[in-house]
């Protein structure tokens, strides 16, 4: 497949006259051919109004429909072959491994929506039939079912160029919701997204839908993301990336004539509890699960663990030393872009010059766009005074936290701000701790794991992928699991309407054979 660094506008290409930019290979520190070309407003508008030109069509097609859509799109993926993960590799530094992983988890998403769509409960049908001769008053027929909320706006993120990008996550739970979207390809793998967009524009094709069901948009700046964000046909947003960034596109979406809501996953240091029974227990072994989890994929994954909190003492001591040296040996790695790699560097240099900070580890020299391993630790009562130490840093670094008692642990915790995950290293001596942490942690984070590690995030009905600002902005959502079609849906009452003009899934007949609640009961 030719990737040709245009925009693809519904089931055409434009390049526009753009600026023009290149890839980048962050392992080999070169640009990479073609140029791709930056959209305009004109495409940006060209796009929305195909988006809303599709939307009312799109929506009202069957689920079964949409369902071949997405499986559609992951076979069209995979028929890509090599060409899509070795365009990955060198737009990423990732390996791969990590990429053919990363485009079956893409697959594994889509089919996930498809059988969402076929099992029907994401409708939420409610049926409260007329009761005519309820006194003192009579009751109305009342009808409730899920709509699409309208065309989506999905900007990919630069750490997962397949399964958090152009046909990732936000893309295949907005279309299965019935919305179009609008992709801005991130501009670190811009050869990747366009791939992958000519693969979603090719089910498209294929499936007999409206053209404006889908498009991508490449360009570099914040400006194309602004003018997506503004367009009045927009009416929902997805977003992975920095704090900075998720903060931006939330005012710019505030100060619309019609505000529309962002769902914008952006900062976690996801503590991870070293319980007093577990340590003493198996510090070596925590040790370099730890030391694996802070160091994969070079930290670059949003639930990286980055803060580490224990109760001071003989046992916290020990496994510090275990995870330094751990880290001691561990081999630099290349991050994702330039820009990435200075802010690591930035960071890391900024928990070294703390007073109070000492270091316990540090991997390997690095080149050109490497990053080193590295362990910090400090004291809760150093944590809790200096705003420096509680910053995301995105990379494999961490930092240990000494508590002096139980009451310091948990002081730290309320501290803490919002996270997508928290991590109990516990044994069973450990259970009357976690039953005073546990309610803390309910109220900062959207996950909590028992003896594991956050990073591997499954796609599954019960997963969270989520949490209290800042590690998203809307905490009552998700962006992995089934459950994140309902960000990109709005409910709809009916009252009295005769059962021919009602929806499938509201009528009496149930012809798309789903749960129904009837009069508070489930039926089918």
């Amino acid at each position: 497949m030719t990737i040709t660094g245009q925009s693809l506008i519904g089931s055409s290409c434009s390049n526009n006259n753009g600026a023009a930019f290149l890839a980048f290979d962050p392992t080999l520190g070169k640009e990479i051919e073609p140029n791709f070309y930056s959209a305009g407003q004109g495409e940006v508008d060209r796009a929305c109004d195909l988006a809303q030109a599709a939307f009312d069509t799109y929506r009202e097609t069957s689920p079964e429909v949409r369902a071949q859509f997405l499986e559609k799109i992951g076979q069209n993926i995979l028929a890509i072959g090599d060409e899509l993960i070795v365009r990955a590799m060198a737009e990423s530094g990732l390996p791969r491994a990590r990429l053919e992983g990363e485009r079956g988890r893409t697959i594994t998403q889509l089919n996930l929506f498809a059988t969402v769509l076929r099992e029907g409960s994401w409708n939420d049908a409610r049926i409260d039939p007329a009761m005519p001769e309820r006194q003192p008053l009579p009751r109305v027929d009342l009808r409730l079912r899920n709509i699409a909320i309208g065309p989506v706006a999905v900007f990919g993120a630069s750490n997962f160029p397949l399964a958090f990008s152009v046909a990732g996550g936000d893309t295949a739970s907005a279309l299965a919701a019935g919305c179009p979207v609008v992709v801005k390809a991130h501009p670190a793998h811009p050869g990747t997204s366009e791939l992958v967009g000519r693969a979603i524009q090719q089910a498209v094709i294929a499936s007999k839908l409206p053209e404006g069901v889908f498009s991508l948009l490449t360009g570099i700046g914040n400006a194309l993301g602004t003018m997506l964000v503004q367009n009045a046909q927009i009416q929902a947003v997805g977003f992975t990336g920095s704090r900075q960034g998720g903060l931006a596109l939330v005012k710019v979406a505030a100060a619309r004539p019609q505000p529309i809501p962002v769902y914008a996953e952006m900062s976690s240091i996801n503590p991870v509890y070293l319980l007093p029974a577990a340590l003493a227990a198996r510090a070596d072994s925590i040790a370099k699960n730890f030391v694996d989890s802070a160091a994969m994929g070079a930290g670059q994954f949003c639930t990286n663990p980055g803060l580490v909190l224990g109760l001071a003492g003989a046992d916290f001591e020990r496994f510090g030393q275990l995870a330094g040296n751990e880290f001691t040996q561990r081999s630099a790695a290349t991050m994702l872009t330039a820009g990435i790699h200075a802010a690591y560097q930035r960071g890391v240099a900024t928990l070294a010059e703390q007073a109070d900070v000492k270091l316990l580890g540090h991997g390997a020299a690095a080149d050109g766009c490497q990053a080193t391993p590295t362990l910090f630790t400090t004291s809760a009562k150093a944590f809790l005074n200096n705003s420096n130490l509680s910053a995301e840093v995105f990379g494999p670094v961490s930092l240990m936290i000494a508590c002096d008692d139980e009451a310091e642990l948990l002081q730290v915790t309320e501290h803490l701000e919002g996270q997508l995950t928290a991590t109990l290293q516990m044994d069973d001596g450990d259970k009357p701790l976690v039953r005073r942490l546990l309610p803390l942690l309910e109220r900062k984070v959207g996950r909590i794991l028992a003896n594991g590690f956050p990073t591997g995030v499954e796609v599954s009905h019960a997963m969270v992928h989520g949490g209290p600002f800042p590690a998203t902005s809307d905490c009552r959502s998700t962006s992995v699991g089934s459950a994140a079609i309902y960000r990109f849906l709005r409910p709809v009452s009916y009252q009295n309407l005769p059962q021919d003009l009602l929806p499938a899934a509201v009528q009496d007949a149930n012809p798309l054979h789903i749960w129904q609640r009837r009069d508070g009961q489930l039926v089918k």
